[in-house]
């Protein structure tokens, strides 16, 4: 046998063991399984010399297996992670078991365990991409969380983005149906999900790949619906935090520009992070004429947004319905806010909720993509002097303090560090002299040990200032009046 096939053979059997020791492949599977991986490589069955590679990591057991078939002839450098996935996919648990072993650990432990052995799970296997999430630069600035983005490509024309998340041919409808799992279309052979009930609806739950914080995850409606946001949304926001009430769940505003990129199905996205905007205190409080037993206050927080706690889920549900239904039929022309025009509507809410001692605590965020010949982004989104830090869109996350920023800006903004150090902007590096004196001028201060972390603080005040231009009060007696229009006395 040829070097290269033996070595591809030993590593299918190390796989076989990696899939026994980590991803609960059972032993009476084992043949099959390296059946099934000859199959799908298209390798010629053989015996191996009993060797085989303890491997650790899924993310290097992966690559190693596209190296080999590489090098046997079996696959060019375009089909590697197809090779990975069909892989890492055959030695998996089934869905059915993935289900199961879940519903197993929730029944039996709680839902904290049943998430952590699923994230677990979903990063031993290969499809949460941990190891290169670990790389991106990420850091706390200005009481906000700021992450660069290196395993995404950014999409700075919202119509890109959008078509960038449609799959050609109508099969799967879209990039997160549940016809997604084990779809080899697009590399989902390593896709696991597990059955939720929210408002006595059939959702499933799944990890991102490429996660923006501890244990990212959405939760899908099995029924390829559009997304939308009315009263029912509220009631599955809070069951979701009573199956996991260790998560924080949100959902996007349902418009383009200040919502997810996948608006064709409704879906929510949550976690195991305390994202800035749910530490916010608040900072005025409000009482309901009509509703009782919860409370509700602006917070102190550079968006516009509003807590309300409670531990009756009616008196939450009708007072965030409350804010929402006002919300969408509000005009201010003199602040720029225009609830819908022959472009279509243009305010939507982003709620997102955490469950503590306190009851419910839901976050009501307002948000308006309505445009103008001054913004032509987006009145109510990152204006232009801001663009070249971040153009795309300000959804939930950001919203709630997390900024996902594209992954150039880890070598522009070492170069304009180097240009401070040296005292002048080079030319090509134009867009960013906004930064560069700001940054120089905090270096200036002597208050920061070095350019970097002055930089870093440049950049939170930045994403704070981001934050404000996506404001649509910005003062308090404005929005004390809309809360007064809801039906809340302050």
């Amino acid at each position: 046998m040829a070097a290269p096939m033996k070595e591809l053979c030993k590593l299918i059997a190390s796989a076989v063991r990696y899939g026994e020791r980590y991803l609960k492949l059972d032993a009476h599977n084992a043949v099959y399984a390296r059946n099934a991986i000859f199959d799908a490589l298209g390798v010629q069955p053989c015996d191996h010399d009993g060797e085989v590679v303890d491997y650790d990591r899924a993310d290097k057991l992966a690559h190693d297996i596209a190296a080999a078939a590489v090098s046997c002839g079996l696959a060019d450098e375009s089909e590697t992670e197809t090779v990975k996935d069909k892989v890492m996919g055959i030695i998996s648990l089934s869905p059915s078991e993935t289900n199961a072993e879940f519903k197993r650990l929730y029944d039996g432990k709680g839902g904290k365990a049943a998430t952590d052995w699923f994230y677990d799970y979903c990063v031993r296997n290969d499809y949460v991409k941990k190891s290169v999430l670990d790389k991106n630069p990420r850091f706390e600035a200005c009481g906000l969380i700021v992450t660069i983005n290196k395993a995404k490509p950014e999409f700075r024309d919202a119509k890109k983005a959008a078509s960038g998340n449609s799959v050609a041919g109508g099969y799967p409808k879209c990039t997160i149906c549940r016809e997604n799992e084990g779809f080899g279309g697009r590399n989902k052979r390593t896709l696991r999900t597990v059955d939720i009930k929210l408002n006595g609806e059939d959702w499933f739950w799944q990890y991102s790949p490429y996660g923006y914080f501890a244990q990212h995850g959405i939760a899908v409606n099995c029924e390829h619906t559009s997304m939308h946001i009315d009263r029912s949304t509220f009631y599955r926001l809070m069951d979701f935090v009573d199956i996991f009430p260790h998560y924080f769940i949100g959902c996007n505003a349902a418009l383009p520009r200040i919502g997810g990129s996948v608006l064709a199905h409704d879906h929510y996205q949550g976690g195991g992070e305390v994202l800035p905007l749910q530490k916010a205190p608040v900072k005025m409080a409000v009482s309901s004429r009509d509703i009782k037993g919860v409370t509700v206050g602006i917070l102190d927080w550079a968006g516009t947004a509003c807590r309300i706690v409670g531990k009756d889920k009616d008196a939450v549900a009708s007072a965030a319905e409350a804010i929402r239904s006002a919300w969408i039929e509000y005009d201010a022309p003199e602040l720029g806010i225009i609830a819908h025009d022959g472009d279509g509507v243009h305010n939507c809410v982003s709620p997102t909720v955490i469950k503590t001692k306190d009851g419910y605590e839901m976050t009501v965020i307002l948000r308006s993509n309505i445009t103008s010949d001054e913004y032509p982004d987006g009145v109510f989104h990152a204006h232009p002097e801001f663009h070249v830090i971040k153009k795309e869109s300000i959804g939930l996350i950001e919203a709630q303090g997390l900024f996902i920023l594209p992954g150039r800006l880890e070598s522009q903004l070492t170069a304009v560090e180097d240009c401070i150090a040296r005292g002048k902007l080079d030319d090509e590096l134009s867009d960013f002299e906004l930064v560069y004196l700001e940054t120089d001028e905090l270096v200036k201060s002597g208050k920061f040990d070095s350019v970097h972390s002055a930089m870093q603080h440049e950049l939170g005040s930045i994403c704070g200032r981001i934050l404000q231009n996506t404001a649509v009060f910005k003062t308090d007696d404005r929005m004390l009046e809309f809360l007064r229009r809801c039906g809340f006395n302050g």
